[in-house]
């Protein structure tokens, strides 16, 4: 019931206050590009608040919003060990298994669901942990935070310059996502489409997380997800728009 704009304004509270809380800022992008703090504030607020409606947009059918956020933590899970951080460890174990327990109810049946308060929170924590991760390992490339997110985060981005293309506001919500498109013209199926999704995501987030210390291998990744995704959601909108 709350509008887009009470929504967003507690989100950027929510956000804000975890930067305070737990200074999670980023400040160093990689490739020697270095902000001033007050700017990697902005930045980290910025990224947290989008990181939350991301993983909302995805949020359309059974299975898929939390597939995509264990994924996510299976990655950080990983790295994370690998720097020997057990304080994100522990905070990924227990969003992991809340999020685990979630999914056995949703996928596939959708006996219950995530709705925008629980799309919003895992976004929420997530985001936190990349930028915490970013933030305190040199070894942590801020890229491969991004190349982990960029399906949910190109999602948003996509929607937005589509949207803006067509004079058309970006918080209007529409039947053009990514999944929807899947959904109509290859799976047919609920949990089938989050299967779809999930599977074509894996390769690209397993390679990041083999390569979580390289900027310009997670660029790279990162762009040829955009390029895959680009290719085949202009093959699935020409046909959706020329069948209807």
């Amino acid at each position: 019931s709350l509008s887009p704009k009470m929504r967003l304004f507690l989100q950027l509270i929510a956000a804000m206050s975890a930067v305070v809380l737990t200074d999670a800022v980023v400040t160093y992008l990689g490739l020697g590009i270095s902000m001033p703090y007050w700017m990697g504030i902005i930045f980290s607020v910025f990224a947290i608040v989008g990181m939350m409606n991301a993983i909302n947009i995805i949020d359309g059918f059974n299975g898929l919003a939390s597939g995509i956020i264990l994924l996510i933590l299976i990655s950080f899970a990983i790295v994370s060990y690998q720097q020997n951080n057990p304080d994100i460890l522990i905070v990924i174990s227990i969003t992991s298994g809340a999020t685990l327990g979630f999914m056995i109810l949703n996928f596939p049946k959708g006996k219950i669901f995530l709705g925008d308060g629980g799309a919003y929170l895992l976004g929420f924590i997530v985001a936190v942990i990349g930028i915490l991760l970013a933030s305190q390992y040199e070894a942590v490339s801020p890229w491969y935070i991004f190349a982990i997110f960029i399906y949910p985060v190109w999602e948003v981005i996509f929607s937005i310059i589509r949207k803006l293309s067509k004079g058309f506001s970006p918080l209007r919500p529409d039947s053009y996502h990514f999944h929807m498109l899947v959904y109509r013209q290859i799976t047919h199926n609920n949990p089938l489409t989050a299967l779809f999704i999930i599977g074509s995501i894996v390769p690209f987030m397993t390679l990041s997380t083999i390569f979580p210390n390289k900027s310009t291998t997670n660029i790279a990744i990162a762009c040829c997800f955009i390029l895959c995704y680009l290719l085949l959601y202009s093959y699935l909108y020409k046909k959706d728009t020329h069948k209807n």
